[in-house]
């Protein structure tokens, strides 16, 4: 399953908490830069605020590697096939220094392939968690995590235990 670190339309923020000295506001804001060039599928504003090498590391989709802007951007315009009405919604942001934590939501409706899973039309809004390092004014890492299970269950490709039909279900024997 691809990532929903992806994109739309607008950007809302629910609110900015800053826990550390001024610097770290910088990178807050390097993080929110790079959050509306997606949001607004401004992927040439992305040069301005993410490293040529960035790495992006999360534990639901292992099988993706980005390692460096290209592949970042590749990713990107993979997702917005699979969502193309992606948009990601910053509810809390934190930072000390040179790191960012993020607490958002990506919403949008499936409407191509996403992996093995076939559009299902559904709408997803499925909360995320991030955490990513600034390195001279540009994003260097991403890590990213989501609860996949919950994905899957909202676009349907997933029925929660208990969800099947009785007619449906295997038989225990």
């Amino acid at each position: 399953m691809r990532t929903p670190m992806l994109a739309a339309l607008t950007l809302a923020i629910g609110s900015v908490v800053s826990c550390a000295p001024a610097d770290s506001s910088t990178s807050e804001e390097v993080v929110l830069r790079m959050i509306e060039a997606i949001n607004t599928r401004n992927f040439d504003a992305l040069d301005e605020v993410v490293s040529p090498a960035v790495r992006r590391y999360s534990g639901a989709t292992p099988e993706v590697q980005v390692s460096n802007l290209d592949e970042f951007k590749a990713f990107l315009h993979a997702d917005l096939a699979s969502v193309p009405d992606a948009t990601q919604e910053i509810n809390q942001i934190f930072s000390s220094g040179d790191m960012v934590a993020l607490h958002a939501t990506y919403s949008g409706t499936q409407t191509g392939p996403m992996g093995p899973f076939p559009p299902s039309g559904r709408q997803l809004e499925l909360p995320f968690v991030g955490l990513l390092r600034v390195e001279n004014g540009k994003i260097a890492e991403i890590w990213v995590e989501w609860d996949n299970l919950n994905a899957l269950a909202q676009l349907g490709h997933f029925p929660p235990p208990g969800m099947i039909p009785e007619a449906e279900a295997p038989s225990v024997e």
